[in-house]
């Protein structure tokens, strides 16, 4: 796309500047506000056209509160979400309308994300519906259950005549009905079987190069995240922690937390098993209702000092540049988590 007069090159489809969520926290008689649940705090991300950004971290930590910021499902409580160069969030629901043919999502659980007393043919035919798609429906239904792996004779079958994995393609068909921008995949095979969430996996990843799609992949699995992902953003208490190329984010993770993530995922290989090292980490996620001053991962963290229990960090670049992380003590290439951190908490810049 050409640069337009906003400044808008094209480059990223989507950005989140400061982007929040705080669900406000209702006690006594009178529902007075007492605290809030800090989903997600502050988030910034940008998403390049026709790559896969990974969102990795714990059950809990925001990821899929981020995409429903992102869908417009849920109002943040401060930020902008800005897709192809301009804030929707200032849209109004005729505008946000025209916006949601670009921008779709496949939800976790196929089983109640379909409607069991609707036919397949209409589950995946609604969006042309909704948003007024001229043209012979039922052909351009039976095509997208064929692109999607199915027959075009189960256009007039109910959910319940379908295993997961066909569920989860009948979600993917309606996802990719109105020709999106952007696909937001919210743990899309979490609740398959592993054989099968290869199959879906290569599915996307096909799909993607067949229509020119953007994703933004959310998941908990980092084995599945390394397959599909081009860049991964990890997150922890409703903030991105750490963002790099799968490659380096895998090879040479900066943050505490995400190499004791990585750490987490089994090796094949017996020989290798033995001879890596387990970070467990000690405590448990704080609430996100009262999270901890400085650096929120400092309860946790075998590197913390006393400074990061006063300062917060940012992302800051690491050698790489667009490696960032989010720590004041990272693990250096080749280093143990469990070595001493340098006394002198590393800030860009500097």
């Amino acid at each position: 796309m050409s640069e337009n007069p906003n400044g808008y090159s094209g480059e990223h489809l989507l950005e989140t500047t400061n982007l929040k969520m705080h669900f406000p926290i209702k006690a006594g008689i009178l529902k007075r506000t007492v605290g809030h649940v800090k989903a997600v705090d502050g988030v910034n991300l940008k998403v390049r056209r026709g790559e896969t950004l990974g969102l990795v971290g714990e059950s809990g930590c925001g990821k899929s509160t981020l995409a429903r910021l992102i869908l417009r499902l849920l109002e943040p409580t401060e930020g902008e979400v800005i897709f192809e160069g301009e804030n929707i969030l200032e849209y109004d629901r005729r505008r946000m309308l025209r916006v949601r043919r670009h921008i779709q999502i496949v939800f976790q659980d196929p089983y109640a994300s379909l409607n069991p007393r609707m036919t397949v043919g209409n589950i995946v035919g609604e969006p042309l519906k909704t948003h007024r798609i001229e043209g012979n429906r039922k052909r351009r239904v039976q095509e997208l259950l064929e692109v999607v792996g199915l027959n075009s004779e189960h256009y007039n079958r109910y959910p319940h005549e379908f295993s997961g994995g066909q569920r989860q393609r009948i979600g993917v068909a309606r996802a990719i009905a109105l020709n999106p921008k952007l696909i937001i995949c919210d743990e899309p095979v979490s609740a398959l079987d592993v054989s099968i969430q290869a199959q879906v996996i290569n599915l996307l990843r096909d799909i993607q190069k067949e229509f020119d799609l953007t994703y933004v992949f959310i998941a908990h699995d980092l084995s599945v995240v390394k397959h599909i992902a081009d860049r991964v953003a990890v997150m922890y208490l409703g903030k991105i922690v750490e963002i790099a190329d799968q490659k380096t984010l895998f090879d040479e993770p900066r943050h505490p937390y995400t190499v004791s993530l990585l750490s987490a995922i089994p090796v094949p290989d017996p020989e290798k098993e033995r001879q890596r090292s387990r970070v467990v980490l000690t405590g448990d996620v704080p609430s996100p209702a009262n999270p901890p001053q400085g650096c929120s991962f400092h309860t946790r963290c075998p590197r913390a000092q006393e400074y990061c229990t006063e300062h917060e960090p940012d992302l800051i670049p690491q050698e790489e540049g667009a490696h960032r992380a989010a720590c004041f003590f990272p693990v250096e290439e080749g280093q143990r988590i469990e070595e001493p951190a340098t006394s002198t908490p590393y800030r860009a810049g500097e």
